[in-house]
């Protein structure tokens, strides 16, 4: 069994370093960019996912203007155990409103219940709901009760409501983090591991995927409302 935990200020460092574990160990399942291991760009991705939650965690302050929540499942005989994770990112101007960014479950802990309970504590939380998902993942959040808005770039966009919060998250700024001294260091090493070939491939292979997710984030909502053109 689990418990589940709100935190609302940057979570104790045993506590944090699992939940950075799961973002790398888990980055093709949560990633809005999925590569798998065998895309030369995966561990430049993984690491910039990977800064972008150590970022939101740094910034959660508990005050209400603080940009981001989480919401851990703790193992019940080791509550120094994570099990899984939800973080969001509540509206600044809607009291109802939040963004779900990540959700993961440790894999030998799925099929427990664990992320439809974080999901309904985020939803008692902040009832007003937004995510964005691959294709393939919208019947899951469709059984917990979620419905399809609209497709979204490569993503579905899915909301506990018909129709999206007029308030405004504040999302983390991945350009810079894109610029930064380490991941031009990452992509220099794999430059050089690789060969400006295999990564110019890899880039082309990205692409390829994110304009596939695309085509199947807009037939699953034609599929949805067959009338809408």
């Amino acid at each position: 069994m689990f418990t589940l935990v709100n935190l609302d200020t940057t979570p104790p460092e045993a506590l944090k370093s699992q939940v950075l574990q799961m973002v790398v160990d888990y980055f093709s399942d949560i990633s809005p960019v999925p590569l798998t291991p065998s895309n030369p760009l995966y561990q430049l991705y993984q690491y910039v996912i990977g800064y972008e939650v150590h970022l939101y965690l740094q910034t959660m302050n508990g005050t209400p203007e603080s940009p981001a929540r989480l919401i851990l499942a703790l193992a019940d005989e080791d509550p120094s155990q994570v099990l899984g994770f939800a973080l969001y990112l509540p509206s600044q101007d809607d009291a109802e409103a939040c963004t779900l960014a990540y959700l993961a479950v440790q894999a030998s802990h799925r099929r427990h219940g664990i992320a439809r309970a974080l999901l309904q504590q985020m939803i008692e939380q902040r009832p007003h709901v937004e995510l964005a998902c691959a294709a393939s993942k919208v019947p899951v959040f469709e059984s917990m009760g979620f419905r399809v808005l609209a497709a979204q770039g490569p993503h579905v966009l899915l909301n506990t409501r018909d129709h999206r919060s007029n308030g405004m998250v504040a999302v983390q700024d991945l350009a810079p983090i894109f610029q930064s001294k380490e991941v031009r260091q990452i992509h220099a090493y794999l430059l050089q591991q690789r060969g400006k070939k295999a990564m110019s491939e890899a880039e082309d292979k990205r692409d390829r995927l994110l304009d596939q997710m695309a085509y199947q984030a807009q037939a699953l909502v034609k599929e949805r409302f067959p009338t809408i053109h």
